[in-house]
């Protein structure tokens, strides 16, 4: 090939580890900042990197292919699960799936009351979003009145703007179970599994409105007949006349 043995042989000596090491630290913390920025920062930091290097490395280290990351969550605190004294002072939320006959998903929002774990509200649709779950809280707290807090896990639906907004501009605190802790919002999860087994799991639905109707006669028999060992074996709308007796 007419080159030298020297030349063929080669192998460059070139330690650029300090430069990955540092470069990789920059992507893992700031993954939307390119090359240009990470090169400001490093030369703040007082190492004396050229640019061409911090370029070289960087590409070879393929970052200047864009990457898609997952937008991530703030550190979540956690919050003791207790069943509070008076009604309204906490709900919790959460969203189950099925299917129908076709094959169709919808979504079930379940919301309910902590203090004597009344089922508020069953809305099932083929889509629920933020929206939505807004119009539903609108409709529950013009007959119930309005909670001081909802229990929620991170969704998209209960972590979107919108949500948020809205909840900040009525003065409802947002309290998020930490990922991964569903345990932390047990209420409404015990809640979901009784619905499932009775409901969601009894029946093969054809239609979305079966769905409905089901569910609506399931949660006035769940709130008026079903006696819970956590409200000393009276149903929820029970439990909260006689409590509401007691305050009077």
């Amino acid at each position: 090939m007419k080159i030298s043995r020297s030349v063929y042989y080669y192998s460059s000596k070139k330690d650029d580890s300090e430069v990955i090491r540092k470069l990789e630290e920059l992507s893992s913390k700031y993954p939307r900042r390119g090359c240009d920025k990470f090169y400001d920062m490093i030369r703040l930091e007082g190492l004396n990197w050229n640019y061409k290097r911090i370029r070289r490395v960087y590409c070879l280290m393929k970052l200047n292919i864009r990457r898609r990351t997952k937008r991530r969550l703030p550190a979540r605190v956690k919050h003791p699960l207790s069943t509070p004294s008076v009604f309204n002072s906490s709900w919790s939320m959460d969203f189950m799936s099925d299917s129908l006959l076709t094959g169709r998903k919808i979504r079930i929002l379940n919301v309910m009351d902590d203090f004597n774990r009344e089922a508020l509200c069953i809305e099932a649709d083929t889509s629920l979003p933020a929206e939505r779950v807004i119009r539903t809280l609108e409709d529950l707290i013009d007959w119930r009145g309005k909670p001081e807090q909802i229990r929620v896990d991170n969704g998209p639906e209960f972590t979107s703007a919108t949500f948020t907004d809205w909840c900040s501009s009525k003065g409802i605190s947002i309290k998020y179970i930490q990922p991964g802790k569903p345990m932390q919002n047990g209420f409404i999860e015990r809640f979901n599994r009784s619905y499932r087994e009775e409901v969601l799991d009894a029946y093969l639905f054809d239609e979305l409105s079966q769905v409905k109707v089901l569910s609506e006669e399931w949660m006035e028999d769940y709130n008026n007949k079903r006696p819970h060992e956590a409200l000393n074996g009276l149903t929820p709308r029970k439990f909260i006349e006689a409590n509401v007796v007691l305050q009077n």
